[in-house]
């Protein structure tokens, strides 16, 4: 298997993939801010379509299509008087631009496929040296904001009453969110992306109360999805996704079994 050079691309790739998703995942979780993370899947779909209507990579257009949106969505959506309105508006409005730019593109069919679903074991070297970089500088920055993004995101009382600027890490970590949407759906497609950036960290939550290793497990969940994914892929031709949802999805069930019997 690993004597096939896309196979090798799909794998350097995925483990980014899966460190970033789980890394950031725990933050989209505790945030509540899964909302935010489909809303910014269908501005990635509309990106990597312009992008392929533009004859550019579909990561680019993801990407500038999530960065400049991301911050204008995750304010306006934050009182919850008004989130289902901005995400419906939101959803609908870039949805149908992904569906023009794809309607004049001369790649409809199989360029539609590969976004919704993802197209791991297609990417070349340099969109794989791409992604690395892209995916160290969103650890680098978490890194670097990591005890206030941390503070601000499971006590946002206690964040604001030692003088930390919620606006400020707000707006970092939509930025960090909009490119590792951008990243994750590389693997599993704008369709699919929450699974990645959810479900690993949902599962995490359930087996462990300290973040740092609510982050391990939770990386540890998105390769175990990602790398089985492919191998599976590899076995049978079928869609990579589908084996990452369904391992993805299995293990947060397991998840919760395991809660459930542990407060028995």
């Amino acid at each position: 298997m690993f004597s096939l050079a896309f196979m090798r691309h799909a794998f350097v790739a995925s483990t980014f993939i899966a460190i970033v998703s789980g890394v950031i995942g725990v933050f989209v979780v505790a945030r509540n801010m899964s909302f935010l993370t489909h809303t910014l899947s269908e501005i990635g779909f509309a990106g990597a379509s312009f992008a392929v209507f533009m004859g550019w990579s579909p990561l680019n257009g993801m990407l500038i299509f999530t960065i400049l949106s991301s911050v204008m969505v995750g304010q306006l959506s934050n009182q919850g008087s008004r989130r289902e309105a901005v995400i419906s508006a939101t959803s609908a409005l870039f949805i149908g631009l992904g569906i023009l730019f794809l309607s004049l593109s001369s790649q409809m069919a199989s360029s539609a496929t590969s976004i919704l679903f993802g197209s791991v074991v297609g990417i070349s070297a340099h969109e794989v040296r791409q992604l690395i970089a892209l995916s160290l500088i969103v650890l680098l920055v978490t890194l670097l904001i990591y005890r206030r993004l941390k503070f601000s995101s499971f006590d946002s009382v206690g964040a604001s009453a030692v003088g930390i600027n919620e606006m400020t890490v707000s707006i970092a970590f939509l930025l960090l969110l909009a490119m590792s949407v951008s990243v994750a759906a590389q693997i599993v497609g704008s369709l699919l992306i929450f699974i990645l950036l959810t479900l690993p960290a949902a599962s995490a939550k359930y087996f462990t109360h300290s973040v740092s290793s609510m982050i391990l497990l939770s990386i540890l969940f998105a390769l175990l999805g990602t790398w089985l994914g492919l191998y599976l892929g590899y076995l049978s031709n079928w869609p990579v996704s589908f084996f990452t949802a369904v391992l993805e999805a299995g293990i947060y069930v397991l998840s919760l079994v395991y809660h459930r019997r542990q407060n028995e």
